[in-house]
C-alpha cells in the first residue's frame, strides 16, 4: 500500500497501480513503476492539483513508465517536481473505459483490478466495515481491486494504516461514493 501523502496525487497512484497490474497479469512481471513520473511529466494533470487516471493510463502508454526506485516518489510534501525522464521501457498498450457498475466485475475478471474516481470526502473516518453512504462529488481516484457479493475491495494511496490496512470495501449495486461514474482498466 503506497501513501500519497500531501499531494493530491492520487490520480497517478490509480493510474500507475492498475498498469503494474495489467502487466502483472499478462506475466510481464511485478513492478513498482513510478507516480512521480506522471505527476512530474503528464502534462494533461496538474501535478499535486490533481488528474484523470484515465488521461495517465493513456499519456503513460504512449511514453512509457520507468521504476519507482528509478524515479521515487518526492511530491509527498505537495509539490510537484521538474519532468526528469519523460519516458520508459514499461508501456501500457491502452486504457479502456468501462460505463455503469453492472460492468465492472466482468471487465475485473477480463482485464484485472480498475481504476475508479469516488467522492472520498468522508473516508478520512474510516476503520472498518462496508462503507453504504457517501457523497457522488468525484474527487479522489483509488483502485478497484476485488470484490464479494455484498461489496467492491478498493485499494486507497493513504498508507497501511488506514482503513482495512490500505483498503476500503463499499457497497456493490448502489453505486456507493459514486465509484461507477469514471471507471478504467489498462491493456497489457
Amino acid at each position: 500500500i503506497k501513501n500519497q501523502e500531501q499531494c493530491g496525487s492520487c490520480w497517478a497512484f490509480s493510474a500507475t497501480e492498475t498498469i503494474e497490474s495489467a502487466l502483472a497479469i499478462a506475466g510481464k512481471g511485478l513492478t513498482q513503476l513510478s507516480p512521480e513520473q506522471i505527476v512530474d511529466c503528464d502534462s494533461s494533470g496538474s501535478g499535486c492539483g490533481g488528474g484523470d487516471p484515465r488521461q495517465a493510463i493513456q499519456w503513460a502508454s504512449q511514453a512509457g513508465l520507468v521504476t519507482n526506485s528509478q524515479y521515487p516518489y518526492t511530491a509527498g510534501g505537495g509539490q510537484a517536481g521538474w519532468c526528469k525522464t519523460s519516458s520508459g521501457p514499461y508501456h501500457a498498450g491502452g486504457v479502456g473505459a468501462v460505463w455503469g457498475e453492472g460492468s465492472m466485475a466482468s471487465a475485473m475478471q477480463q482485464h484485472g483490478p480498475l481504476s475508479i474516481v469516488v467522492d472520498a470526502s468522508s473516508w478520512q473516518y474510516y476503520s472498518g466495515g462496508v462503507m453504504s453512504s457517501c457523497g457522488q462529488s468525484l474527487d479522489h481516484a483509488v483502485q478497484a481491486v476485488g470484490y464479494a457479493p455484498g461489496w467492491w475491495t478498493v485499494r486507497n494511496s493513504w498508507g497501511g494504516s488506514w482503513g482495512e490496512g490500505g483498503y476500503i470495501r463499499l457497497a456493490r449495486n448502489q453505486n456507493t461514493c459514486g465509484l461507477a461514474s469514471e471507471i478504467s482498466y489498462a491493456l497489457p
